[in-house]
């Protein structure tokens, strides 16, 4: 993609409204515009960046064997009020009456919703388990909106919903999404620990917060030291196996927000224990069966008994996330984005655009990198080298390719590592190796 083709508004100045970084910067990046306090606008770059996260929630939903579905934003008050939560919920809920005076919803969450859908479907165990999944935006009505997208009314979200016959398997389920959870975070080049968390207007008696570790977190933690040793990734996760003596390895190891953390019954010694700021970017529940009992959702057993489905709900903050992971990754110059999520992996710079083997030397290298299918966004636009250079630092593309006259004659790219600020010169085709797989 040319930037002179390219809807990219980037602001030179800090808007004032923007209170921590992953705001300023997102706003400042041209990647998000507010519509309305805590609703945005996502813009080309913003958009490539959430569907990028996005599609690696996907994939290790897909891997831990949920099944994906779309359930609508608008629901029907009475599914809640078959819960019992319509009355509870409070003012965060976007409460709507349509033209035929029927009581509507946005849904700030899809557990009555996804169990209306499995109770009307499935009748026997032999059905079970499931886990369903969608990911979808949803809306709460937060007295104060802030932060961005960090702390939004409406946001995107993953929420996926576990059906089993009995605890054992709402057990196996509840693990399958833990180690699920991991496994997304760590591909985004995030330390997310996983801390015993209360489980609020949800429901239930099993949950963890999964807190990503930043200096500008909104929740002190504390963690054993070993955490920020551990690697999900090294290994493999049979999710067809048992995966119970894992968990209990892996939260055997200490962690807690400071709403639980009580320094005298904590198991690690005060000078040896690894305190920070976290945020919290996925929730996992296990809430029996809260709602499938007041809402019939009950199946056959093997000897025609009546079982009551035992449910897990497992959400993700997508859009979320995207603030989380300029807050771990950013510096005074902008964003500096993990490969696995940037919106383009090469940022391609031609400091002389009115030099005739500048031009020719960048519209060919752009053309090459195109058709090897990687992602480049080629700066085109007749501005000052200086100008281009704040540019890329500020919108954060992991490689920036500069070429000017000085490479041209000698046939060398200069590459820049955007996260070390390492530069070298590399022949041209050097790097088509290295980044384009000749």
């Amino acid at each position: 993609m040319r930037v002179s083709q390219y809807f990219l508004p980037l602001l030179r100045e800090n808007p004032s409204e923007a209170q921590i970084v992953s705001h300023r910067l997102m706003l400042r990046a041209g990647m998000i515009r507010q519509s309305s306090a805590g609703i945005y606008s996502w813009l080309p770059l913003g958009w490539r960046v959430l569907s990028k996260v996005e599609q690696i929630v996907r994939e290790e939903q897909d891997r831990a064997g949920a099944l994906e579905i779309l359930m609508p934003t608008i629901q029907p008050a009475e599914l809640w009020r078959e819960s019992g939560r319509y009355d509870d919920y409070g003012k965060e809920m976007l409460r709507i009456t349509d033209r035929h005076d029927r009581e509507m919803l946005y849904g700030p969450t899809n557990e009555e919703q996804v169990t209306a859908i499995f109770r009307d479907a499935v009748k026997s165990y032999r059905d079970v388990p499931k886990n369903l999944y969608h990911i979808q935006w949803k809306f709460r009505d937060e007295v104060r909106p802030r932060f961005g997208v960090m702390r939004g009314r409406e946001f995107l979200m993953k929420d996926a919903y576990s059906f089993d016959l009995d605890k054992e398997g709402a057990k196996r389920a509840y693990n399958k999404m833990f180690f699920s959870y991991l496994r997304t975070f760590a591909r985004m080049g995030l330390k997310a620990i996983p801390m015993q968390a209360e489980t609020g207007p949800i429901g239930g008696d099993l949950s963890h917060e999964f807190q990503v570790l930043a200096e500008t977190g909104e929740s002190e933690v504390f963690c054993d030291p070993a955490w920020l040793e551990r690697d999900i990734l090294a290994g493999t996760v049979d999710y067809d196996g048992d995966l119970e003596p894992a968990f209990r390895d892996w939260t055997s190891l200490y962690a807690a927000t400071s709403d639980i953390h009580d320094p005298a019954k904590c198991p690690v010694p005060a000078d040896k224990l690894a305190t920070a700021r976290g945020i919290e970017v996925g929730q996992t529940f296990y809430f029996g069966s809260k709602y499938s009992k007041p809402m019939g959702a009950v199946v056959a057993g093997p000897n025609g008994e009546e079982i009551a489905l035992e449910m897990g709900s497992y959400g993700i903050g997508v859009s979320r996330l995207v603030g989380a992971l300029i807050e771990v990754n950013h510096d005074d110059g902008g964003i500096i984005w993990p490969e696995a999520v940037a919106p383009f992996r090469i940022g391609l710079v031609n400091l002389r655009v009115a030099d005739e083997k500048c031009r020719a030397a960048a519209d060919d290298l752009y053309g090459k990198l195109r058709n090897a299918g990687v992602e480049v966004l080629y700066d085109d636009r007749d501005e000052s080298p200086g100008a281009k250079f704040a540019a890329m630092d500020l919108i954060g593309l992991p490689h920036q390719a500069i070429i000017g006259p000085r490479g041209v004659a000698a046939g060398t790219i200069e590459v820049k590592n955007r996260r070390s600020g390492a530069r070298e010169d590399m022949p041209v085709e050097g790097f088509l190796a290295r980044f384009a797989g000749r």
